[in-house]
Parts: C-alpha cells; structure tokens; sequence
C-alpha cells in the first residue's frame, strides 16, 4: 500500500485530504507544519508527498529545499497545494523541482489523478522498455499526449533510401529523429586523408540521430545506408515536445535510446592499440552480433571490403591480406566475394 505525506497547517483540508486518500486505500501520514512535515518525510520516506506552499515557519518551498538536498528524500514525487493561482508560483514551484502543482480550492478526482499519474511515471522509470517504435509509444502514453507514434511518423510518413545513400551529413543540423523499419545505416567521420572510420552500425528497431537532437547541435558525423532501408522521420519539434514534457522521463528516454559509452570507448581503443588480426576479428564479431538473426546457419556478411575496413579501422589491402589468413586457417570462407564466419569461436579467442 502507498504511503502519503499531507503537510497542510489548515485543520479542515488537511483533514478531508487524508479522508479521500485513505478511502483510496492509501497509507496516509500527516503534518500541520513544514517542520514537522520534513522530520515525518525523513523517517517516513513516504511514497508521495503533498505540502501547502503558504505555511507559517518552513513553508512549502522551504521543505522542498531541504528534502531534494538529503539524498533519502530527494527522490520523492511532490506535489505542491496552494490557493494562489498566479503564474508566477505555478513557474517557481517546477523550478524547484516540485512534480504537479494544484490550486485550491481542487475536487477530489483532480488530486486522485495526480496522484495516480505521479506514481504511473515512477513505474515507468522502473520498467526496462524496448528501444523500439513499442517503446516510444509507451514513453508518450505515460505522459498523457494524445499523440500516437503512428500520428507522428504519418506527418512525415516513411522515406525509402536507396544503398549507400547518405541520411544526413556531417554539419549540417538535424530536422528528424529517425527510426529504422528495416535495413541497415552506419555513422562514420571521414579524415582529410579522404579515410572512413565507422562509428557505429544501426539496423532494423534503432533510433538514429538522437544524440544530435538532445545536444542541440549541427551533426557530428555522416549517416549513410548500407542497403536499401526504410526510415521513419519523426519531426524535430514533436521530439523535443516528448522529451521537454518531464525531467525524469527525459533522462528514461535518454537511457532507453543511449548507447553504451564504455564500449564505444573501448571499440576506439581497439583500433588504435589492437593488432590487425585483432582489429579485423572484432570487426567480423561486430557485425554478426549486430546482424546476425538466424542463429542456426553462418552468418554471411554481405558488406564492401571497403565498409569492412572502415569498421576495421584499418586499410583495405592490410583487411583483404587478413581475410585471406582467416580464410587458409577455416575461420570464415568466402564465396561470391561474401565473408561467411565459420568459426566464431576461435575469431573470439583472438579479441582476448
């Protein structure tokens, strides 16, 4: 059962607060002061709290500085109750991080769907979700929008890109998020050399593009299809309407989308200190674990020797001599110019 805090120096809607959430089947914890009400919270850790703004001694905004300064209680979902309707204190009550704000004089159904809608976010955050179109769509429900994923990819509806069409370059600044419905996309930097190195590789059920959207920035690198591949473009400005919508459920969709840092700092590492087999290894395991569906037969890498080597982070000819190597010792085959891995085992034991 929930656990609630009502800190409220008004005897009457104090006390017809606590009748209506507990007839909700809610614990209920009461305080008629903010000094009160921050000792409760901290020995309490209550679920949820609801405090008065305007209290003598601690008022509301008092006991939301203390609380979000204690680590036990900064967490807890908080919402503000005032008969003050002015803008100004709805703006500094979210700026302080308070997570809904109602004005009194409030019916009972509007303080139970706050309430409900508060603890719905908090499981959300908990629950791990897809990093898919499903997953979205779950975001953008908690939130209350109207909007479905659907409404959003058909204003713009799905583009095909041709193989080795660029999705978007380098400098230039972003208008979509994208999604993958099928296919395959890389990332990749080219040197003044004219030499591509591949960043990272995105195939059916990714996001791509996201990271530049949160930054706020021009496009850091050049996106390109590695095969014919469907994309939905999600605007710009209903992204950011997501993410804007909720602190918490902007670093959730963050989490879901990010890639993991570490590996991508250690795939750097990789290619700048591995030795070539290594190097060339990882990048054949790369691809089979990012592509690989049909677990039963070998994987077969319908890739450029040139892609290849981008991923590899090494030079054409020094990848075609390797593959030949890997080839004499049974651990891939090639036919029809297609890298087909026969012994991912032994490639593995290579990379350690």
């Amino acid at each position: 059962m929930k656990k609630i805090l009502i800190i409220e120096d008004n005897e009457d809607i104090r006390e017809n607060v606590a009748e209506i959430l507990t007839l909700s089947d809610y614990t209920i914890l009461t305080a008629p002061n903010g000094k009160e009400g921050i000792d409760l919270a901290q020995k309490q850790l209550p679920d949820l709290i609801i405090c008065d703004i305007m209290m003598p001694g601690i008022d509301g905004y008092g006991v939301l500085h203390v609380l979000h300064k204690d680590p036990e209680t900064q967490n807890i979902p908080f919402i503000f109750l005032t008969s003050k309707s002015e803008r100004s204190d709805f703006r500094t009550a979210m700026e302080m991080g308070a997570d809904d704000y109602l004005t009194k004089p409030f019916a009972g159904n509007e303080l139970l769907l706050a309430i409900e809608s508060r603890f719905s976010k908090i499981e959300l955050m908990k629950k791990k979700l897809m990093p898919d179109l499903e997953g979205l769509k779950e975001l953008m429900a908690s939130l209350g929008n109207n909007k479905t994923l659907e409404s959003l990819t058909d204003a713009s509806s799905t583009n095909i890109f041709r193989k080795k069409q660029i999705v978007y370059k380098e400098g230039n600044n972003p208008h979509y998020l994208y999604y993958i419905v099928r296919g395959k996309v890389k990332t990749f930097k080219t040197h003044e050399d004219g030499k591509d190195l591949v960043m990272d590789l995105y195939s059916e059920g990714d996001f791509l593009g996201y990271v530049t959207l949160l930054e706020g920035c021009a496009y850091k690198e050049n996106a390109e299809t590695m095969e014919e591949t469907e994309l939905a473009l999600i605007p710009k400005k209903e992204f950011e309407e997501l993410v804007n919508s909720n602190p918490v459920i902007t670093k959730k969709f963050i989490s879901l989308l990010s890639k993991n840092i570490i590996d991508k700092e250690n795939q750097l590492l990789g290619i700048a200190y591995n030795t070539l087999r290594k190097k060339v290894a990882e990048a054949l395991l790369s691809l089979q674990k990012k592509y690989h569906t049909n677990k039963n037969e070998p994987y077969i890498l319908d890739i450029s020797r040139d892609d290849l080597a981008s991923i590899a982070g090494t030079a054409t000819e020094s990848l075609i001599r390797t593959l030949s190597d890997f080839r004499s010792e049974n651990l891939i085959d090639i036919r029809n110019g297609k890298v087909i891995i026969m012994n991912d085992k032994k490639l593995e034991n290579l990379i350690r």
